[in-house]
């Protein structure tokens, strides 16, 4: 089961006590304090995981908490440090915390073995051997252990994929990224047989590799909630290039010019967070419009007239059918050159792994 965003509690560990004891020893009665310091509590980190595709397993354990630490003893010995959770989360994971305003981005984990802390466990307390000093040689003051991190956070997966397929239901996408890698997703004649999105790695030659997101189809008002919403839309984020695929076939009953009309209207609703201009969408993306099921059209005028709609605004449109292979091979090189161009997403991650958590 595909889950791509979920709600869970972390709760950091909370410190120990320190402790207020003397030492007391046959031949020193009246010993000076020797009360050791209370451990850290242990943090709540979590970390990209390549092994991972999926957020379910949040969904049954909502509520994470991390060990206390223990207590202060006499002798001067300290308590020992609370042990640290680490959750694993997919790539591609983006970490909310939930305040009174709205939400706030604490992680964006986009390399694997990234780690990000969430939460932070509490100090521990100092015992009271701190506290003497020349006038008051039996301090009878310890500290309390500080509280660890309470955080409500949303995680949300967005997928990392270079190139993006959509479209109305039923326009084929699932068939090409079929033909073009080993991904099988469900295929039927029917709308919304994908459900959830798919990956495919398309391996071209010269040893080049692009990996292509084929997500659930859109509908008019996606972006208000029908149909499947634009809940999946936030996973094309990250791409390079969209690829808009609009069926061409004939016996369809659909208009090409209008079913891009209102595609692009709802890749316009939706604001995509990882652009570098504040107020870009997804339809700001460098697209190719794919004319889909060339094999089942007996019209020739229709592909004449969504070119002529299309290409004064300076996108490329490529007849294709993805069930002969027409076109296909064409479609990749130049979605190719596209993606060459295009600064890439993720950044640049020479080191992808945070700094320890807190000594534990």
């Amino acid at each position: 089961m595909f889950v791509d965003e979920v709600d869970i509690q972390v709760t950091a560990g909370d410190g120990g006590r320190g402790c207020l004891s003397f030492r007391r020893e046959k031949f020193a009665p009246k010993g000076g304090p020797d009360g050791g310091d209370g451990g850290c509590g242990g943090s709540i980190a979590l970390v990209a995981s390549p092994h991972l595709n999926t957020l379910i397993s949040f969904r049954f354990h909502p509520s994470y908490h991390a060990k206390r630490g223990a207590h202060g003893q006499g002798s001067n010995r300290s308590g020992k440090d609370g042990g640290d959770l680490l959750l694993d989360v997919p790539v591609g994971t983006v970490a909310y915390e939930s305040i009174e305003d709205g939400l706030i981005e604490v992680a964006d984990l986009k390399a694997p073995g990234q780690r990000v802390v969430v939460a932070r466990g509490g100090d521990g307390g100092r015992g009271n051997q701190h506290f003497a000093t020349s006038t008051n040689q039996a301090p009878r003051r310890s500290e309390p252990g500080w509280p660890g991190e309470d955080k409500t956070l949303k995680l949300r997966l967005k997928l990392l994929a270079d190139v993006g397929l959509v479209g109305f239901p039923n326009v084929g996408k699932s068939t090409l990224i079929s033909r073009i890698s080993a991904a099988r997703p469900k295929i039927a004649d029917y709308p919304f047989t994908t459900l959830s999105p798919n990956l495919g790695v398309v391996s071209m030659s010269d040893e080049r590799s692009l990996v292509v997101a084929d997500v659930p189809g859109l509908i008019e008002g996606a972006h208000k909630g029908h149909g499947l919403g634009d809940r999946f839309l936030s996973h094309l984020e990250r791409t390079r290039v969209l690829v808009h695929l609009v069926d061409m076939s004939s016996f369809s009953g659909r208009d090409p010019v209008e079913d891009f009309n209102i595609i692009q209207q709802e890749l316009g609703q939706f604001i995509d967070e990882q652009a570098d201009q504040p107020d870009a969408t997804l339809a700001d993306k460098p697209q190719i419009v794919a004319a889909s099921k060339m094999d089942a059209i007996d019209e020739p005028d229709r592909l004449e007239r969504l070119r002529t709609h299309i290409e004064p605004m300076g996108l490329r449109v490529m007849p294709i059918s993805a069930v002969t292979g027409q076109g296909v091979s064409q479609l990749l090189e130049a979605v190719w050159a596209i993606y060459q161009t295009e600064p890439d997403e993720l950044g640049n991650f020479e080191d992808p792994v945070d700094p320890p958590l807190p000594s534990s």
